[in-house]
């Protein structure tokens, strides 16, 4: 059985948005009728999702607690990860929560220099960011040797293209193969003209799924009941 009062919010607060980020006028939405909707709208649903952005955070975190916890509970597999994640997760939300460290008061900067948190971020979270990408670069190593292997056309021109644009890029193959030049144009010009399309293909795709769920066509969660 189909729910319309989640459709039906959907329906008239996105014709809104639409309306409201073509046709707003100028002002603080005061002077009334359909203009000063629309105006209203325009100036202040952005804070609104800021509203249901905090309660989506802590859904996220609700979420969290409860599955961590019950592999915890339960003993299942790589139930110690469960466990870090639980601990630091509540650390962190205790330290950025009470300021501790750092200026007091509603007002203080939780992420001021003298902060824990600010310790926290830059002590522990960076270098497990540079470990994390550091060991992903052999994955990508990996990877790219088996898609590179010239094996069509297609291949060799992407194989090709990577040396140049890898040898313009370190300064072995600057000063032997003068491949700086070259490599700055495959970047800036094929390269920028392939991120093009797929961005152009992305938001034809990101419209036409807000176009089903404008119209109540998309089905999943709160379309059909499932």
């Amino acid at each position: 059985m189909k729910r319309p009062t989640p459709q039906i919010l959907l329906t008239g607060v996105a014709l809104i948005l639409v309306v409201a980020a073509f046709m707003a006028p100028p002002g603080d939405g005061s002077s009334g009728g359909f203009a000063g909707a629309v105006t209203y709208a325009d100036r202040h649903f952005s804070s609104w999702f800021g509203i249901l952005a905090v309660f989506a955070f802590l859904l996220g975190g609700a979420s969290l607690l409860r599955t961590h916890g019950r592999r915890v509970r339960e003993r299942k597999a790589d139930w110690h990860y469960s466990a870090v994640t639980l601990v630091s997760f509540l650390a962190v939300l205790i330290v950025g929560f009470l300021k501790l460290g750092g200026p007091p008061g509603l007002t203080g900067d939780p992420t001021d220099a003298s902060s824990w948190l600010t310790t926290i971020f830059d002590s522990v979270l960076s270098p497990l960011h540079a470990t994390l990408y550091s060991l992903l670069a052999f994955y990508v190593a990996s990877a790219s040797y088996r898609a590179f292997r010239a094996r069509s056309l297609e291949t060799s021109v992407l194989l090709g293209a990577a040396l140049i644009v890898l040898l313009g890029r370190i300064p072995v193959g600057v000063t032997l193969f003068r491949f700086d030049s070259l490599s700055l144009w495959l970047l800036k010009v094929p390269n920028t003209a392939g991120q093009r399309a797929l961005m152009i293909g992305v938001a034809l795709g990101v419209v036409a799924l807000a176009v089903r769920m404008v119209l109540g066509l998309e089905r999943g969660r709160g379309g059909d009941g499932s």
